[in-house]
């Protein structure tokens, strides 16, 4: 995967329990554990929107491209 979601980080940095962040958001604390954890396929520019809100950050602190090298030599 490309794209990896440090949205655990930010919720570390901040100081701010997922429960908190998604009773904000209007969200289950089980959709943003799924978030968290990168399992989820899209998210809604109106939760980025909650979630950036809540956290005082920007989209880019929590997605971030990451890319993939292929290793040839490997089997």
């Amino acid at each position: 995967m490309a794209i990896v979601v440090e949205l655990d980080v930010m919720l570390a940095k901040r100081k701010i329990k997922s429960k908190a962040l998604a009773e904000y958001v209007g969200i289950t604390e089980a959709n943003l554990s799924l978030l968290k954890q990168g399992k989820v396929k899209g998210v809604r520019f109106e939760t980025l929107e909650k979630i950036c809100e809540f956290l005082d950050c920007q989209p880019g602190d929590l997605l971030v491209y990451v890319s993939e090298i292929v290793d040839i030599d490997s089997p």
